[in-house]
């Protein structure tokens, strides 16, 4: 099954106390497409870049089952750039530059084909913009998820609200759950949320996991314990991507493959935070892949 992703693609600078990664490739959108890459080849991009955006990884995407006929290149336009630098327990970060350029013009238009897509992942944007996608589609696609942050619950709650509704599953943090809940609990919050519209959700926990709340079913999965974390840069991002990928391959959307695709999503994260950048993602291998996800199986596996 086809997958539409919209979001960023973007340059980053990160600092970390593993190192400084100057002008490296980010964005939502890329993690999200590089991630779903090994699970499906059927990924259609909206996004937006400049000139200055190297071709050689546009053709890597495209390479990878990504058509870019959704991609907006402004020949006069600098591609969007973030900076920040993360502290020694890498679970906070300080936002240092944040340059939208191009972003700031993003008037997303779905290619005809696009609009045929099977299921939907909104990287994290403006409201209105992730409502401007789903305003092109004559039909409903199979599954519609959508990823948000705290920001535009601050200045744009209403309009969130408004696209929340027309979602089936809503991927935040659990901060940002209890914001828009306005509930402690994450049960509670999760309830909430609900009566909002999606019928799932999930609520990612960082090196804690992740939770799903499906049609009054619940479902943890933990994080894969690691060593050593160089760069979470793009690691919620990587999760949808799996998560999604797989779902599109499997084209199963029931809890029990909800659960499955919550640790591919997992497995795809763990990998992306061993290195700055893509530069893990673009070295992996099903057999890679395959014998991680069994270590999160393994870490969870008991009986009674």
């Amino acid at each position: 099954m086809s997958l539409l992703t919209v979001g960023t693609l973007a340059f980053d600078d990160i600092k970390t106390p593993f190192g400084h990664a100057e002008k490296v490739i980010g964005g939502a959108c890329t993690y999200i497409s590089w991630s779903a890459s090994y699970f499906t080849n059927d990924i259609n991009l909206v996004s937006i870049v400049g000139a200055d955006f190297p071709e050689d990884e546009l053709e890597a995407l495209e390479s990878r089952g990504v058509d870019l006929a959704g991609l907006d290149i402004k020949k006069d336009g600098k591609t969007f750039f973030w900076a920040g630098e993360y502290h020694d327990n890498m679970n906070k970060r300080d936002t240092l530059a944040t340059d939208l350029n191009v972003l700031d013009d993003f008037d997303p238009v779905l290619p005809d084909h696009f609009k045929k897509s099977d299921y939907v992942m909104l990287g994290n944007l403006t409201p209105a913009i992730q409502a401007q996608v789903l305003d092109q589609f004559n039909n409903r696609p199979k599954l519609i998820a959508l990823d948000t942050m705290n920001f535009w619950m601050d200045i744009a709650m209403e309009e969130l609200k408004a696209v929340i509704a027309r979602v089936d599953l809503l991927i935040i943090n659990d901060e940002e759950a209890r914001q828009l809940s306005g509930e402690y609990s994450l049960v509670k919050a999760a309830e909430v949320i609900h009566d909002l519209g999606p019928k799932s959700l999930i609520i990612k926990k960082g090196e804690h996991g992740a939770l799903l709340f499906h049609e009054g079913e619940m479902f943890f999965a933990p994080a894969l314990p690691l060593a050593e974390v160089y760069d979470p840069t793009g690691a919620g991002d990587t999760f949808a991507g799996g998560l999604m990928g797989y779902l599109a391959k499997t084209d199963d959307t029931s809890f029990e493959n909800l659960k499955r695709a919550i640790i591919y999503g997992s497995t795809m994260a763990s990998f992306c935070v061993e290195a700055f950048s893509l530069d893990k993602l673009k070295v992996l291998d099903q057999k890679m892949i395959k014998e991680r996800a069994e270590k999160f199986m393994n870490i969870t596996k008991f009986t009674l």
